[in-house]
């Protein structure tokens, strides 16, 4: 990575393209650009929640999401690449149910609100849902494996567990939503 990186502008993009993992290139506005970019934003917006005072643990998982989206970005930006595996899905799944474990059965719509660090989560939810979209978008029309797809799907389930979590440790609790009528 170190002699890559040697010069960040190469001026090779200056025309609307950019270069994939394999060499090939591709115009800035495909489909497989746009996916590549929405992981690196989840990634980003992940990074932003880290930045919040976490416990030690909730920062663990986060830090090795952010290495699985790395995984997942490598998988789209090398055409026929496939790294990521059920046993990510699985760790999510896993992750997810013992924070459900913890919580009150939810039978309303809550807000994307609460704590700094909870409706940051919520951000990150959102934008996970927009990469999954993306890359279902990509799928139609390139061999995508279907696990990346999966993977997405589940961790925008996970990030709604843990916005949870985070409000109920800092004692905010759900938020919920009040219909026009019953406000």
């Amino acid at each position: 990575m170190a002699n890559r990186l040697t010069k960040i502008y190469t001026r090779t993009g200056d025309e609307g393209t950019t270069g994939l993992g394999d060499g090939t290139r591709s115009t800035k506005g495909s489909a497989r650009i746009e996916a590549i970019g929405t992981v690196d934003e989840l990634n980003s917006c992940i990074g932003l929640l880290l930045s919040e005072n976490l416990e030690v643990e909730i920062h663990h998982k986060l830090e090795n999401i952010q290495h699985d989206l790395f995984d997942l970005g490598g998988d789209l930006c090398i055409p026929g690449r496939i790294s990521m595996s059920k046993v990510q899905v699985t760790n999510l799944e896993t992750m997810l149910d013992q924070y459900n474990s913890t919580l009150p059965a939810l039978k309303e719509f809550i807000l994307p609100s609460g704590t700094r660090a909870a409706t940051l989560c919520h951000v990150a939810r959102t934008v996970c849902r927009r990469t999954e979209r993306c890359v279902v978008r990509l799928s139609h029309t390139e061999t995508i494996a279907p696990v990346c797809i999966q993977y997405l799907n589940r961790l925008s389930d996970f990030l709604f567990g843990l916005c949870r979590i985070l409000n109920h440790q800092e004692g905010a609790g759900d938020i919920f939503w009040q219909p026009g009528g019953n406000r």
